[in-house]
């Protein structure tokens, strides 16, 4: 039987790396992307860690201290994010036949099946420049028996310049050393809760999780983290997974620019996000039965009513048709919505799936399917997804005073020809 052995590959601060591809004049400068609205920092450029910018900090806080160190400031571009996402992930693909894409920024590589007589640490090290130089993007590549493994070598080396960005864990010695090293937060799949029961438990390295019994760690906490124990052990509990899982529900929601207080406006944000939705289900190959619509004021204005609510309904039988569900999101919206309040943040979820085929309608059953509604949203994706022009449904998206604040926003360099750079 092969040994298991795998690989982590990260980006090194990744929504920042790809700010900086298109604009040369930032190199080694401090950057920061904003969370949606421009909330919160979501992400820092090692020069912008360096100040003492602390992630998920709202961007209000830190406002003197981005001015005083002409920090650039980005809202969050995911259209650039996603395309260089998947250059990264295709140029993997061309250089190991087996890849889970883990994360927007991350992927697991399976080198069990490579040849015995291959240098795992140079074809480490062949990742990583061809990454950069194809992409523009720099990895970091942690080589082990086990995916906890490969993830903690992925750690140090982010933690330690002296690795040139390559850590192999294969040897059991070095394994010992750099768990011995290791805080137990920093652990794949231990969470902060879990972490201070296991500190209580004085357990406050990884090595001290590692030679702890497992059954004791199962006794207490559960099979994950007992999973977690032989992983760190080298004994591999989980495979690359090539085959994403099928989805038990889809959600699509977003905070809202500004408040809103007009039912029209409301309106028009729950048919755009049943529209998301319904464009992802259908990406599944997937239909759907139950649609929720929730929406809610914020939580942190003290001086305005606050109301939170959700509201769930059925179809009468399975469907992936957009039209079936926006009108069912507008009956429940008419359901939910009170004067008076200014809401902050809305969005729908659906429910209830099943594979095309598989629900059958009574025969006196008198609600049937629209005609022709298989084709008519195969050719609304086609063309939405064209490029070329976007179809949208009455009463969605007209007014975007409820739009997403992005005052920071980047061109999509890559995904739109009227955003191009401009070499002069």
């Amino acid at each position: 039987m092969t040994a298991s052995l795998f690989a982590l590959v990260d980006c090194n601060n990744f929504y920042a790396s790809c700010e900086r591809l298109f604009r040369p004049d930032l190199q080694d400068k401090p950057i920061v992307v904003l969370s949606n609205n421009d909330g919160c920092i979501v992400a820092r450029s090692l020069e912008a860690k360096q100040l003492g910018i602390k992630m998920a900090v709202p961007f209000y806080q830190v406002m003197e201290m981005i001015r005083a160190h002409n920090v650039a400031v980005f809202s969050s571009n995911y259209a650039l994010y996603a395309d260089i996402s998947n250059r990264v992930m295709t140029t993997l693909e061309q250089m190991v036949p087996r890849v889970e894409v883990y994360s927007i920024d991350e992927a697991f590589l399976d080198l069990s099946r490579l040849d015995k007589c291959q240098d795992i640490n140079q074809l480490a090290t062949d990742i990583r420049q061809r990454i950069q130089q194809w992409i523009g993007i720099s990895v970091c590549v942690g080589i082990g028996p086990s995916k906890t493994l490969a993830k903690l070598a992925n750690y140090a080396a982010k933690q330690y310049p002296a690795t040139q960005g390559v850590v192999d864990l294969r040897d059991k010695e070095r394994q010992r050393r750099l768990m011995a090293l290791t805080p137990i937060d920093e652990i794949w799949g231990i969470g902060r809760k879990i972490a201070q029961r296991l500190k209580l438990m004085g357990i406050h390295t990884a090595l001290q999780l590692a030679d702890t019994p497992p059954t004791l760690i199962r006794d207490n906490f559960s099979i994950m983290v007992e999973r977690t124990v032989y992983e760190l052990n080298g004994i591999a509990c989980d495979d690359i997974q090539q085959v994403v899982a099928t989805k038990q529900q889809i959600v699509s929601s977003r905070s809202f620019g500004e408040r809103i207080t007009q039912f029209t406006a409301m309106q028009q944000a729950i048919n755009d996000y049943t529209c998301r939705a319904c464009e992802k289900l259908r990406a599944e190959g997937q239909l759907a039965r139950t649609l929720s619509v929730f929406i809610r004021t914020s939580y942190f204005t003290e001086l305005q009513p606050k109301c939170s609510q959700v509201l769930t309904g059925n179809l009468a039988y399975p469907s992936d048709d957009t039209r079936d569900f926006i009108a069912l999101a507008q009956r429940l919206l008419s359901r939910l919505w009170r004067d008076g309040y200014a809401y902050a943040k809305a969005g729908v979820m659906l429910g209830d799936f099943y594979a095309p085929g598989v629900f059958q309608l009574g025969l006196f059953d008198e609600v049937k399917p629209q005609p022709k509604s298989k084709e008519l949203m195969k050719l609304l994706d086609c063309v939405n997804h064209s490029g070329k022009a976007k179809i949208q449904f009455a009463g969605q998206g007209l007014n975007t005073d409820w739009g997403m604040k992005r005052g920071q926003l980047s061109p999509r360099y890559t995904t739109q020809w009227t955003q191009l750079p401009t070499v002069k």
